[in-house]
């Protein structure tokens, strides 16, 4: 995925000790949101809203009475106690355990809230064509196929709740009989269209029974039916994917899927899209729906929170991962200090120089066990260590039916005890648990492979973060933002090193480095030494990065060090009130809400700021740029308890 979440937090450069702020200006720069535990926050930092670009675009279902039983528990412990979450913060991790280190700007920093509101994050995809996604449409495209909107309402809420049954497998029934009460031909047909749309699988007949007519549902084709919508059923001459603008409040682009499959009643791989994008933002991207007319998805408008569809066209392809130009941010940072001065040498140097292309801290977990820790065990093949880590007790913010379960974990090394602690089974304790408790203690290999695959390979591509951003500290604290004789740049898709007599050819911008792997080359200079130093002191062989497990070897990657953001501009605004928006999304537009009327002279200064990101870079890392603070939750929560009251 390549954008980020980032939540609530003030962001405050590091004080010396002739900056300290006073009393009243430490209390502006409050957090009136806590810290979610990043990424997808509230669990355990085996969760990550980014997903690497070669992985495959998965949404594993759940079931729906364990998730809607987990999604209580998970919300029930959202608010605490906000000076014990920040005392429990002390054992997370800081920009610098990382090796975010380096700034490249020469400003002056300053302090400013981001995401007091989510509204004040907003997030446009940019396609493979350069088109910013905005949801400015909700017609639906005319089609003589399409059913009526009748359809929609002519079955009861009984009537649906059985078919839905019916459709599932979740009963013996072998048929649904629906009367026809007002039996007319046209009232016939449309019920016959309303179960076979809103129902894929299910076919229908007309019966008589005692003299009253009955539309009788039953499965055209076992169980195969329910995930590909009927064949029959789709016109020819249309494509056969709707493709649609998803604009999303609060939620993530997978919880989001999961949602509308339900209310669609299909399985959710048979939508595709681009990119993943934060729950802690606004955000607006393409999806595509494969054989669900937009008459279907543009009646959930109707009935869903948070959540609007629009933009509707039909086409013969869906969206893959990837396949995108980047992401443009609308990035509200409120009660700035910073002078106008400060601001504006600021986000010149963004505009001209760019940031240092990070991976941020969302990459790495939360807790007192970052995910690179993990990756390491598993590139070690020291099994035993990836079980101890994921499972063992650890300080710092977690739920409490997790720390009961690790407390159980450390007393009994019994797989099913612990498992009892833990009425949340899909979090990757509850999986890894299972794995033991169905392959044994002596095979954590197959055990751990019950994790979904993405989630697995995000351990391992966070210690190939980890390396990376060590080494490009070092890289420029060892030559700066210059290219030197030894750098690494890419032709075509192919790194070759900068010689003697073409450094003058190339500047900072062109630079790669490499992520570590079997198929990469290093720089030529003291960095590539550095590569092999890191490698030998985590007991591993840059030489052979291949692992007996083949999910497991790294082929590496190469990654331009510093990104120039496209689009920048910015904005200065004074408000009075922190709840006001201050500027209008898509949604608000198309409802006709105007923008609130912002004072002259207000109490507070708010930067609005927009950039473009290409994908897989961290906007968290370039607002460290402008703010030159630390980003990590550690940091902030640390800064900030007495606002969280």
């Amino acid at each position: 995925m390549e954008t980020v979440e980032m939540n609530s937090v003030s962001l405050k450069r590091p004080r010396s000790e002739d900056d300290v702020a006073s009393a009243d200006e430490i209390k502006r720069q409050k957090v009136l949101e806590k810290s979610e535990a990043e990424n997808n926050s509230g669990q355990s930092i085996e969760t990550v809203t980014e997903q690497p670009e070669d992985t495959k675009n998965e949404i594993i279902p759940n079931e729906e009475s364990e998730e809607q039983e987990e999604e209580e528990l998970e919300d029930s412990d959202e608010d605490g106690d906000p000076e014990s979450f920040a005392d429990m913060m002390k054992h997370g991790l800081t920009e610098s355990d990382v090796g975010i280190t380096k700034f490249v700007s020469s400003h002056k920093g300053f302090s400013g809230i981001l995401k007091e509101r989510y509204s004040d994050f907003v997030v446009h995809e940019i396609g493979k064509d350069g088109r910013v996604s905005h949801l400015d449409d909700f017609s639906v495209p005319v089609d003589d196929e399409d059913p009526s909107e009748e359809t929609f309402t002519v079955l009861s809420d009984e009537d649906k709740q059985r078919l839905e049954e019916l459709q599932l497998f979740k009963n013996k029934e072998t048929s649904v009989a629906i009367e026809v009460i007002e039996d007319t031909k046209e009232k016939r047909t449309i019920i016959h269209q309303a179960v076979k749309s809103l129902f894929p699988g299910l076919e229908t007949k007309t019966e008589d029974r005692d003299g009253k007519k009955y539309i009788i549902a039953y499965h055209a084709a076992g169980k195969k039916a329910l995930a590909n919508p009927r064949k029959h059923s789709w016109p020819k001459s249309r494509g056969s994917y709707c493709h649609f603008v998803l604009y999303k409040e609060n939620k993530d682009t997978m919880d989001a899927i999961n949602v509308l499959s339900k209310f669609l009643r299909v399985k959710p791989n048979i939508f595709s899209y681009m990119g993943t994008k934060d729950k802690r933002a606004i955000t607006v991207q393409e999806i595509a729906v494969l054989r669900i007319t937009a008459q279907r998805l543009a009646h959930l408008n109707k009935c869903l929170m948070n959540f609007k569809l629009g933009n509707f066209s039909y086409k013969n392809h869906p969206l893959k991962l990837g396949e995108l130009q980047g992401n443009h941010f609308t990035v509200v940072l409120r009660n700035i200090t910073g002078t106008d001065d400060q601001i504006e040498q600021a986000m010149n140097s963004l505009r001209e120089i760019g940031f240092i292309n990070y991976y941020g801290m969302q990459r790495f977990g939360t807790t007192a066990v970052p995910t690179y820790q993990i990756g390491r065990a598993i590139l070690q093949n020291n099994w035993n260590e990836v079980m101890d880590l994921i499972l063992k007790p650890r300080p710092g913010a977690e739920k409490g039916y997790l720390v009961k379960c690790r407390e159980e974990w450390a007393k009994t090394k019994d797989p099913a005890a612990a498992l009892k602690k833990l009425p949340v089974k899909r979090c990757v304790e509850g999986q890894l648990l299972r794995g033991l408790l169905k392959y044994g203690m002596k095979n954590i290999i197959s055990a751990f492979g019950i994790i979904p695959r993405n989630n697995r390979l995000m351990y391992i591509h966070s210690y190939q973060s980890y390396v990376w951003n060590n080494m490009v500290s070092k890289r420029i604290e060892e030559y700066g933002l210059r290219a030197v004789p030894g750098d690494l740049i890419l032709k075509g898709a192919t790194a070759v090193h900068i010689e003697e007599g073409d450094v003058d050819n190339y500047t900072i911008h062109d630079v790669v480095m490499p992520l570590p792997g079997f198929d990469v080359i290093y720089p030529k200079h003291k960095i590539g030494e550095a590569y092999k130093e890191m490698l030998v002191a985590d007991n591993l062989d840059i030489n052979n990065m291949r692992h007996k497990i083949r999910d497991y070897s790294l082929s590496g990657a190469y990654r331009k060090i510093i990104i120039r953001p496209q689009n920048v501009n910015w904005e200065v605004v004074a408000y009075d009130d922190p709840k006001i928006p201050l500027f209008t999304t898509d949604l608000d537009k198309l409802e006709g809400k105007p923008l609130p009327v912002l004072p002259t002279d207000g109490k507070f200064r708010a930067l609005k700021m927009e950039f473009s990101l290409p994908p897989s870079t961290y906007a968290t890392m370039a607002i460290r740029e402008v703010l030159k603070m630390d980003t990590s939750i550690k940091n902030q929560t640390q800064l900030n308890t007495t606002w969280l009251r």
